[in-house]
């Protein structure tokens, strides 16, 4: 079976880095919040093209932060989509406001900025767009509308590290923005991890303080916070990365160039590309009308595939306390049921990628 994804083979060639990164994280003893974590911090920062770069511990957490770093909490409503992983919306949860979920862009399958206004309410405190599959989503209208409304901008970018939007990397748009280092990221660590970036001074010391506690530099609480840290031997691996994620993301836009050329006719959908954008292509997700068909096809020929996401988050039953019903966001609800993930890594071989060209025309 050809996988959707096989982190190992991305890894062979750093391997003695990595073992020499956590050996250095052993001998030295210090495995929260050290050296380690403010190297990556500052290299990543700077690959964002942002000031600020604060580690914690997952992608869900760095969202959760950055809104409360926002000073956004209980009472407060935030703009998003349904079309996401479910841990956007918990992050907006668990930061004690409301998720307000819009319908998405059917060409971007991103939050469509025809929808926001009209969801706006004297509560809307936020809006939270996700740049999801690596594609970024359009965000130049979203600004205007939170510089005309005095709303912040928050930005999921759990997957499109790397990705650009108008020539810039998505994370240095809004107020702030909220990265996942989930193991299948394009940056992945060897567990969960998570960073805040942005570019305001403040925030970023808000952040820092939400992450531990609340703590300022003498270990006093002059705030509320959790524990939400990211650790040394997470923060050097991802060092060493980093240092490949260029590279890296490159070949992911090769190999979507390979799949756009070979299933030019296929009768699917391919992901968007819009000229104001340079996906990274977390995942190549089509679109077809009998998805389950393809993906059982596919299956027979030794194609592995993924839904991403199979059910939207306003139809999930811990979401029942939004109030929404099918029909409510038409948009998502008919992505969910043609999206398909093929396979999409670093190191897809090119008979690989053939054949699964080969077996989608096949059908």
């Amino acid at each position: 079976m050809i996988p959707v994804v096989a982190l190992q083979r991305q890894e062979e060639g750093i391997r003695a880095e990595i073992d020499a990164a956590f050996a250095r994280v052993r001998e030295r003893g210090q495995f929260i919040l050290g050296p380690e974590v403010e190297a990556f911090e500052k290299a990543f920062a700077q690959y964002c093209e942002a000031k600020h770069a604060v580690g914690v511990a997952s992608g869900t957490e760095a969202l959760q932060i950055a809104l409360l770093a926002c000073g956004i909490g209980p009472g407060d409503e935030v703009i998003t989509v349904a079309h996401t992983a479910a841990a956007t919306v918990a992050a907006v949860e668990l930061a004690g406001a409301r998720p307000v979920l819009t319908d998405i862009d059917p060409v971007r399958q991103t939050l469509d900025p025809a929808r926001i206004e009209p969801a706006l309410t004297q509560r809307t405190r936020a809006i939270l767009p996700v740049h999801l599959y690596g594609q970024p989503a359009d965000l130049s209208p979203m600004l205007d509308i939170a510089a005309r409304r005095n709303l912040a901008l928050i930005e999921d970018c759990a997957q499109a590290a790397g990705a650009r939007y108008r020539g810039r990397r998505v994370g240095a748009w809004g107020n702030a923005a909220a990265f996942s280092f989930y193991p299948t990221k394009n940056l992945g660590a060897y567990g969960d991890g998570g960073a805040v970036v942005t570019d305001d001074d403040g925030l970023a010391e808000r952040a820092r303080a939400i992450r531990q506690y609340g703590w300022n530099a003498d270990r006093i609480c002059r705030g509320k916070g959790i524990n939400s840290r990211l650790d040394e031997i997470q923060a050097a691996l991802l060092s060493v990365k980093l240092a490949r994620l260029e590279d890296w993301n490159a070949e992911r836009r090769r190999l979507a160039g390979v799949y756009r050329k070979g299933l030019a006719s296929a009768g699917l959908r391919l992901p968007p590309e819009p000229p104001d954008s340079a996906p990274v292509y977390y995942t190549f997700t089509v679109r077809h009308p009998r998805r389950d068909s393809l993906r059982a096809h596919l299956a027979r020929h030794g194609v592995g595939t993924a839904i991403h996401y199979p059910c939207p988050v306003h139809l999930q039953p811990g979401f029942r306390n939004l109030n929404l019903s099918p029909g409510d966001l038409p948009e998502t609800e008919r992505a969910a049921q043609e999206v398909l993930s093929l396979p999409m890594f670093p190191g897809l071989r090119e008979d690989e990628i053939r054949t699964v060209i080969d077996a989608v025309n096949g059908f």
